[in-house]
């Protein structure tokens, strides 16, 4: 099949790659929740050889994900798990947990999902991070923020950017501890958690 692509992983990838080197560098295992096309996921296994990088999304990606890892071949990636926060999460546990642009597409309620389920696929002291726009103050950081958040709207009511003090609500109802809040390009941003226990 033709391989899907997003052209935000080609320009975003290297700068959350520095983020991954310093977070990421005592880790093992990583879940990436909606791995989307699976480019991510092949250029961080491939730049950080000693993670196990396990890729997971809703079944109608899972195709896509698939194309990318086996044209790379790489070894420490696998095939897809299915994953829809808001239904049955895989049982094994994992270091580090890592999701980009995903947090301002799923409803909200899938959001709240998705961080009361984490405690149940993190390991001992694991490490979360999520890339994507956040608002704060319940301000847009910037008039292109703004724009795409209307955009995000017009095509689906539920979806928009998130406000990062609900987020971080949520993450410290999970047991984490916000380690840093990054600036990235685009006025996106890195925003680390690392688990309490």
């Amino acid at each position: 099949m033709e391989k899907p692509t997003a052209p935000s992983c080609e320009k975003n990838r290297e700068p959350i790659l520095e983020v991954l080197r310093e977070h990421f560098a005592d880790r093992r295992h990583v879940l990436e929740i909606g791995s989307g096309t699976g480019q991510h996921a092949i250029f961080f296994a491939e730049h950080l050889p000693h993670l196990r990088w396990q890729t997971s999304d809703r079944a109608e990606n899972l195709p896509g994900i698939t194309a990318w890892l086996q044209e790379a071949a790489l070894p420490n990636t696998s095939l897809p798990l299915e994953l829809d926060v808001t239904a049955a999460w895989p049982e094994q546990r994992h270091d580090a947990v890592f999701s980009a642009n995903t947090l301002h597409i799923m409803p909200w309620s899938a959001v709240e999902c998705l961080f009361a389920r984490l405690p149940d696929v993190l390991a001992a002291n694991a490490r979360l991070v999520i890339y994507g726009p956040f608002n704060y103050g319940g301000q847009f950081t910037s008039d292109s923020n703004a724009a795409f958040d209307s955009w995000l709207k017009e095509k689906a009511p539920h979806q928009g950017i998130r406000d990062f003090e609900r987020v971080h609500a949520l993450a410290q109802a999970a047991g984490l501890e916000l380690v840093e809040d990054r600036a990235m390009p685009s006025n996106n941003r890195c925003l680390v958690w690392q688990a309490l226990s």
